[in-house]
């Protein structure tokens, strides 16, 4: 009896600690954000004194009025979630397909084009030459330069050809026994075992077009249309930085009484949430991703 009250004593005791560990983990990890979130809210003229913790001292939303203000931002809004939606839509087929040819054991030249895939990753064209490459495309000043040139990613195929591999290749021949071809294998049997890879790949994909602001500068800055939020954010961010002039007058007036600090937390808020709110839809496929292979029969 002594030894199952002492064994009962230190489990409480461990899961004590491990509460209390998670605790300070959860603390140390959320503080930050809720920190970015509090300068967000708060008053430029407070926020220079400092001190500010998990929540404004004076609740204003200044800050982010400041930022919707600007012109093309409602347009920017727009294009960058076509261009994340519709650019990791073909990321994510692009790559399975991909993944699924250089996975098949028949296909002979399998080797060699993974070799010529891989040096890709490793050697590229550079700025000025890829430029030149778009400009005699004519994607310059066009929304198609936001899609076409990221179709493929060699990384995320070499991810998906990996996962791929891990299944077992008897699905498939018996599926080819049934009379399944090709075409029908892999969108009935490889598909749907790939939801955890092709989940990471997406959440990787669409971080990179929602957070993407530089191939707006590069090749649609005269191009208003096809502006994207994070170029249109950047714009207000150097705005508020160096005090330079705006073409709205009324921009110009509320970049004079907000600060460059409590702007550039709105503008981390805004750019944030919307892959926040995608995440936890995204999340049990990573969990299911790590515990595959874990329970073998």
């Amino acid at each position: 009896m002594q030894g199952t009250a002492r064994r009962a004593t230190g489990d409480k005791v461990f899961d004590t600690f491990i509460y209390l560990f998670m605790a300070i983990i959860a603390i140390v990890t959320l503080y930050p954000f809720l920190n970015v979130l509090a300068i967000s809210f708060n008053d430029s003229v407070d926020t220079v004194r400092g001190g500010l913790t998990i929540y404004p001292r004076e609740f204003t939303l200044k800050n982010y009025e400041t930022i919707f203000g600007f012109d093309g931002l409602l347009v920017g809004f727009k294009n960058s979630v076509i261009r994340t939606v519709v650019g990791t839509a073909i990321g994510v087929l692009s790559a399975s397909m991909m993944a699924y040819t250089l996975s098949r054991p028949d296909f002979q030249a399998r080797r060699w084009m993974s070799v010529v895939f891989a040096l890709t990753m490793y050697f590229t064209g550079g700025l000025i030459p890829g430029f030149l490459l778009m400009k005699n495309l004519g994607m310059i000043g066009t929304f198609s330069v936001y899609i076409i040139p990221a179709i493929l990613s060699v990384w995320n195929v070499f991810v998906v050809r990996s996962y791929i591999d891990g299944l077992p290749y008897a699905l498939q021949e018996s599926a080819k026994i049934d009379g399944a071809n090709d075409w029908t294998i892999f969108w009935k049997v490889i598909l749907p075992l790939c939801q955890p890879v092709l989940a990471t790949i997406a959440l990787f994909i669409a971080v990179g077009h929602w957070n993407s602001w530089f191939d707006t500068y590069l090749f649609n800055n005269r191009s208003p249309e096809n502006t994207t939020l994070q170029y249109e954010l950047m714009k207000v961010l150097l705005s508020t930085q160096t005090g330079s002039n705006y073409r709205d007058p009324n921009a110009q007036q509320a970049i004079a009484s907000v600060s460059p600090e409590s702007i550039k937390m709105a503008i981390t808020i805004v750019v944030t949430v919307p892959i926040l709110l995608v995440y936890p839809f995204l999340q049990k496929y990573f969990v299911k991703g790590m515990t595959l292979g874990a329970v073998k029969s």
